[in-house]
């Protein structure tokens, strides 16, 4: 990498960040000691996503990133964990997985990240990527949440206290 202003190729790496599409980096001459910054990006050219339609497009970081956000609004996660989880996707698909891969594997992906960290967010990704068509499927999948006892992990408060949940009867 060389300096922008004397040409040295010596810096040292003051400060990294994760961005939407790759890393940041702030970087200082060796030589006249100014500062400049760099970005990093991974090219996704390489990845190819097969849609449930059997339709094919290339991947995108920031349709992923998007997806997620919109899964994540008014919830106390950050922009950059969001990007952060997106980043770390592409990275483990680019290097599991082959040039080909489904969109199905992209959204379990998600998922099991989203789980990790907020249970609200996991519901609404996975009201999208599973195609809920009815209250059902999201009391179904709360269920399925909590006997697999994860719901009620000591990090997180409960999504819906049971003295709340009123069950609608059958007819």
């Amino acid at each position: 990498m060389n300096c922008p202003y004397c040409d040295n190729q010596e810096s040292k790496v003051v400060d990294s960040r994760y961005i939407q599409d790759g890393i940041r980096r702030r970087r200082e001459c060796l030589m006249c000691s100014l500062r400049f910054t760099t970005y990093e990006k991974i090219h996704s050219q390489l990845l190819n996503v097969t849609k449930r339609s059997n339709t094919k497009e290339s991947f995108s970081v920031e349709k992923l990133t998007k997806s997620i956000s919109t899964a994540c609004k008014k919830r106390p996660i950050s922009r950059e964990k969001i990007e952060k989880i997106a980043i770390d996707i592409e990275t483990a698909l680019l290097q599991k997985h082959g040039s080909e891969i489904s969109s199905d594997l992209i959204g379990q992906m998600v998922l099991n990240e989203l789980i990790k960290i907020d249970k609200v967010s996991y519901i609404r990704f996975s009201s999208v990527y599973r195609d809920f068509q009815n209250e059902d499927s999201f009391v179904d999948e709360i269920d399925k949440l909590k006997t697999e006892n994860i719901l009620n992990s000591k990090d997180q408060m409960e999504m819906f206290p049971q003295k709340k949940i009123i069950k609608k009867e059958k007819e």
